[in-house]
């Protein structure tokens, strides 16, 4: 399950101007965007997510400063470093995932395949290591 976690590279389009990068559901991002959200603010020292889903994918991107993303699928765990507002790091359903290590103004944007759900939640991480362990 790690592997299918990845970096996608977001088209970046240089212009005098400045640059611009494009998102599109089901074309850069293997999934059609839900919802939008975004992280912002973040105390120093805070953990935000926390949690794992049961179908839920996502996107983060680094929209400003930089922050760290732990993915873990109930057998191993791994940290990456996001600081690049065209890079982003696909999460896919049945992940557990932390994001902390916040720079200064650092801003997390997040492109979800679903609305927000309750129900799509594990929120205690014992529970969600003996539910992968279940699906094996």
């Amino acid at each position: 399950m790690m592997d299918q976690c990845r970096i996608i590279d977001l088209p970046k389009h240089h212009d005098p101007r400045g640059n611009l990068s494009v998102i599109e559901g089901g074309v850069q991002v293997p999934f059609d965007i839900k919802r939008v959200y975004y992280l912002y603010d973040v105390p120093g020292g805070s953990s935000r997510a926390g949690h794992g889903h049961i179908e839920l994918q996502q996107l983060f991107i680094a929209m400003s400063g930089s922050f760290d993303v732990i993915v873990d699928d109930g057998y191993e765990r791994k940290k990456i470093h996001l600081n690049r507002s065209y890079y982003g790091l696909y999460v896919p359903g049945m992940m557990w995932r932390e994001v902390e290590n916040f720079s200064s103004g650092g801003v997390c944007l997040v492109l979800a395949s679903t609305l927000y759900d309750p129900k799509d939640y594990y929120h205690d991480y014992d529970d969600f290591v003996a539910a992968v362990h279940r699906q094996k």
